[in-house]
């Protein structure tokens, strides 16, 4: 027996053995036109407003691929909101946590700061004062969903 335990009763090493190649997936890419930044984990950007998901995206996801209606028309007129306009707490988590990142990546801030540095204590004065330029999505279980502005929800 030898120190290290081997007292030759070990089967020996197979030359002739290949490990299976591993197929890894690669990294996303991004084109030319659509950076990292631009979308990012938040959805859409469309003109002034970026959306914040709400509700269940991948009921959504499923209702628009088996439905015969595109997403576009399945966006529910102002008018006819059924949902409440008072903003959850999972939003308004979310609407902060997005508007502090974008300020601490040099967004324009909208309000007064008042010698403020922090980004959340900056992203919460604009929320107190209704300023935050995003736009709520609320998923609805049927596929549709409606779009609320910051400024509406209270």
């Amino acid at each position: 027996m030898s120190d290290y335990g081997d007292d030759g009763n070990e089967p020996e090493f197979n030359e002739d053995y290949e490990e299976p190649e591993e197929d890894f997936e690669e990294e996303p890419t991004f084109s030319d036109n659509e950076e990292a930044g631009e979308a990012g984990r938040n959805g859409v950007v469309n003109g002034d407003h970026d959306f914040i998901t709400s509700g269940d995206p991948a009921a959504a996801a499923a209702a628009a691929q088996g439905g015969s209606k595109k997403l576009d028309d399945k966006k529910i007129p102002d008018d006819q909101r059924n949902t409440t306009p008072y903003m959850t707490k999972y939003e308004r988590a979310r609407l902060l946590g997005t508007r502090a990142l974008q300020i601490s990546m040099n967004a324009p801030v909208l309000v007064d700061t008042g010698g403020e540095t922090d980004p959340l204590q900056i992203a919460m004065k604009e929320l107190q004062e209704k300023k935050i330029p995003l736009v709520v999505r609320r998923y609805l279980p049927d596929g549709y969903y409606e779009d609320w502005r910051c400024e509406e929800l209270i």
